[in-house]
């Protein structure tokens, strides 16, 4: 694809030009509006000198959504004149071949663009501001990640769905958007609602289909904010029109107008079950549907409370889920993982915001009977966890960020965690990465001079760090040199921690696992992360780092004896 800025006399401005061969049967996305009021946004196609398509929007306060379908194969030139026109975002797929092949981005503007972040192995979007992970799951013969998407600008505004699809949970071919905000919502850029978070299921038939269930938030609507919808998609690519299944909250039961993120399982007596995140006045609570429609279209019907959480105050439960552990979903024994965000919780003993908390215990379809409860992650930012059951068990993902360190009034350009497994042994729950990440192993960088005390360079920083402790909770200290933080991983007699300080001194979280005991480590660094397991995932502690270069070098202290082997990898999609 190429462009190119044309000076026009005669339209009074420049025409610019984007260029691209296409097959036959391409269809394009195209956001544009009016640079004024009351003017109309062109762009034009054309092949061999002929105009073969126009498209135009006249709304000047928000980019009006087109699409063209380009009939015959050719390069093709896509015009427009930018004293009239802006463009969000122009691309094009085949329909035939998408879920194969994905998009091709012909453009997107300077509010949207992602950085490049060359070496990088973490999910981007590949325009615009991301946040929570949507209807995670496989369907058909590929695994599918819907996510809180808005496509005009690097930070949160009107909600859609952007979507994706991958062979191993680690390479991604971007698909067009899939949920779009309604009318009324699209119009203006206020951030009003839009399509918020939600999940998917698979529905059976000679073609495979997906339904996904969403929230949509209107801000100020009466008598709810908030409320559930559902729609289907025949193609993997397309979401067929929306229908409201939820209108209300439950009645008398003091909620918030806090009522989103419905979550659909098939629960262990057969029917699908919905989990919905709200809060009362005292804390908050995940509320619990079922219907016996096969379909999971209509019928759903109010269960009741299936979990409380009180101890941070007023906090909205939001973003759960639930799986089954180790075992068939309709065994009684199968212990099940309820996991859920707090949105504006405080850990008082740490200062951490927005916690996770993973709950373990029975769930027969009606009620859920706790056993144990963990932290999901020691430095709080795998948020919005969502996993779903595959083929070898429970997997999830979560957005690497957390509302406390962005606004919506920074641009904020953010990633998906790597994908992993949600796994119960010997009491204790484990998330590990998923084992397709050793196929990132491109070469080994060093597995003795980081044991020998040297300094290791990490050239782009795309690496995992593999640490052998000779006894459980041994300690030691690894520090990374990276330009906007001072950061490191430390374990000591209080527990196992990031460390993550801003140099001009500012009071911040501490990221700790306490009392934590591991005997083995992979640490990963990216640009813009840092993910670290512990004993298999038994202790895991995910942070977002500023900026976008990554960490230059990595030196490794401990007491004699401490550590048995240290390895470092190369690591690239």
């Amino acid at each position: 694809m190429t462009s190119d800025t044309t000076p026009s006399s005669l339209l009074g401005g420049n025409l610019k030009t984007l260029r691209a061969p296409l097959p036959a049967g391409t269809t394009l996305h195209a956001w544009l509006k009016p640079v004024n009021s009351g003017r109309t946004a062109e762009l034009t196609a054309s092949q061999d000198g002929q105009e073969i398509g126009r498209i135009t929007a006249r709304n000047s306060e928000e980019f009006e959504f087109r699409a063209l379908l380009i009939d015959t194969a050719g390069e093709t030139s896509f015009s427009y004149d930018a004293t009239t026109t802006n463009l969000s975002v122009v691309y094009a797929f085949s329909e035939t071949n998408v879920l194969e092949k994905g998009i091709v981005v012909l453009y997107s503007g300077e509010a949207n663009s992602t950085p490049r972040v060359p070496g990088s192995y973490h999910f981007r979007p590949p325009f615009g501001w991301m946040n929570d992970p949507n209807g995670f799951g496989r369907f058909g013969d590929k695994v599918h990640l819907f996510y809180q998407h808005y496509p005009h600008s690097l930070r949160w505004n009107t909600m859609h769905w952007g979507h994706a699809v991958s062979d191993d949970y680690l390479r991604w071919k971007h698909l067009p958007v899939f949920l779009f905000p309604s009318a009324e919502l699209s119009a203006h850029a206020d951030g009003r609602g839009g399509a918020f978070s939600g999940s998917a299921i698979p529905l059976g038939g000679e073609e495979p289909a997906i339904r996904v269930f969403f929230t949509e938030q209107v801000k100020d609507r009466e008598p709810e904010e908030q409320i559930q919808l559902t729609a289907v998609s025949r193609d993997q690519i397309n979401a067929g029109p929306a229908e409201i299944i939820l209108p209300e909250r439950p009645a008398d039961l003091d909620l918030t107008l806090d009522f989103r993120d419905p979550y659909v399982i098939k629960g262990p007596d057969g029917r699908w079950k919905m989990l919905v995140g709200s809060r009362d006045h005292e804390g908050g609570v995940i509320l619990l549907y079922e219907t016996a429609d096969p379909d999971a279209a209509a019928g759903w019907t109010f269960v009741g409370i299936l979990y409380r959480e009180n101890r941070f105050g007023m906090t909205a439960a939001e973003c759960p889920c639930i799986v089954p552990l180790g075992g068939p979903a309709d065994d009684p024994q199968t212990r099940w993982a309820l996991i859920f965000g707090l949105l504006t919780s405080r850990d008082p003993a740490t200062a951490r915001r927005n916690i996770t908390l993973a709950t373990v215990g029975r769930f027969d379809g009606r009620t859920f009977d706790k056993e144990f409860e963990q932290e999901l992650d020691f430095a709080t930012d795998a948020y919005a966890f969502q996993a779903f059951v595959d083929h070898s068990g429970p997997v999830g993902i979560a957005w690497l960020a957390n509302w406390t360190e962005i606004s919506k009034r920074i641009d904020f350009p953010t990633a998906m965690t790597l994908s992993r497994r949600v796994l119960l042994e010997h009491g204790m729950l484990l998330t590990p990465p998923v084992e397709a990440v050793e196929s990132l192993r491109e070469r080994l960088i060093d597995q003795r001079r980081l044991l020998s005390g040297h300094k290791i360079e990490l050239a782009n920083g795309a690496v995992e760090i593999i640490i052998d402790l000779a006894a459980p909770g041994a300690a030691f200290d690894l520090e990374f040199d990276h330009p906007d933080i001072d950061l490191g991983v430390r374990l000591d007699p209080e527990g196992l921690s990031i460390v993550y300080e801003v140099p001009d001194g500012k009071l911040l979280p501490r990221y700790i696992a306490a009392g934590a005991t591991p005997s083995t480590l992979r640490i990963f660094l990216d640009i813009g992360s840092i993910e670290v397991f512990a004993d298999n995932g038994r202790w895991t502690g995910t942070k977002r780092l500023p900026g976008f270069a990554g960490v230059r070098s990595a030196y490794l202290s401990a007491p004699k004896g401490n550590v048995a082997a240290a390895s470092i990898w190369q690591l690239k999609l």
